[in-house]
């Protein structure tokens, strides 16, 4: 698999292909291509500042020898009226990075800056929030990375590096017995090490899973359940497995599933539901 620094050179390579296409023609018409800059990141909302190492990696893509000066970095609480960067460059690499930079950090800090709500209602108990493969298409790197800015953790990245058998997979496959077996030993065959959760709807699917799933099994999702049912099935579990509840997991109930003790709760939300904050990036004159 790929280093985040290479996904990430992938990722804004590909979105700076998609908004310069053949030329930034504004500014090639108007900026003589000698001419130098600086400008500023303002902060202009409240917040979780999330995306500050990343504006720094596109701005050194786009030209090495850009300089920034850093006032705020990456999971600093951000306050309306602050700067968080200073950077100098060619007005061309300013311009041309601008609102690439601005659309990745408006973005992760509203996820960092959501997920920072989640955790913090979290403190004291034992229960961590997840995230999910809810993501946007292309930009699940950095969406992620909000999440982990935030204080949440990074469930699976994607197909690859964990099994996860859903509903869908058991339905098709015939079976929850029938797919844990089988996951197992495709596991012992074709990927060792890598690990298998599975997905419960019933109290009956948790016991079947703690029956059979003994050292096949690293994880159990309790879906859909009412902290009452995950009471039950925490019972049923007796801590051979981690656990993790998900489903309609929200600001409002969160604390009632963390008072159950469950290990994670997996929350799509973080991402999907994230308002975009509002920074801009201002010439220095």
């Amino acid at each position: 698999m790929h280093s985040f620094d290479q996904e990430l050179e992938q990722l804004v390579a590909s979105a700076i292909r998609e908004d310069v296409g053949d030329g930034d023609h504004s500014t090639l018409s108007t900026i003589a291509p000698d001419a130098r800059g600086k400008a500023i990141l303002k902060i202009k909302d409240e917040g979780i500042l999330a995306g500050v190492a990343v504006a720094e990696r596109i701005f050194h893509m786009l030209e090495p020898e850009s300089v920034l000066n850093i006032y705020r970095k990456d999971g600093d609480v951000m306050v309306r009226g602050d700067i968080a960067f200073e950077v100098s460059a060619s007005i061309h690499t300013i311009l041309k990075g601008e609102r690439l930079v601005l659309n990745i950090m408006q973005r992760m800090s509203g996820i960092a800056t959501l997920t920072r709500q989640y955790t913090d209602l979290l403190k004291g108990y034992h229960t961590r929030v997840l995230d999910t493969r809810k993501t946007t298409p292309n930009f699940r790197l950095l969406e992620k990375e909000a999440v982990r800015i935030g204080g949440g953790i990074n469930h699976r990245f994607a197909l690859y590096d964990m099994i996860m058998l859903k509903d869908n997979h058991i339905d098709y496959c015939g079976g929850l017995a029938k797919a844990i077996n089988l996951a197992h030993e495709y596991v012992q065959k074709v990927k060792p090490g890598l690990k298998i959760e599975v997905e419960t709807r019933s109290l009956d699917d948790v016991a079947t899973v703690v029956q059979m799933g003994k050292g096949k099994v690293f994880r159990i999702m309790l879906d859909n359940f009412t902290p009452e049912k995950i009471n039950e099935a925490l019972q049923l579990i007796n801590g051979q497995f981690e656990t993790e509840a998900s489903g309609g997991i929200n600001l409002e109930n969160l604390e009632a599933y963390a008072a159950t003790g469950v290990d994670f709760v997996s929350v799509g939300a973080l991402i999907h539901q994230a308002r975009s904050l509002d920074l801009s990036l201002k010439a220095y004159i």
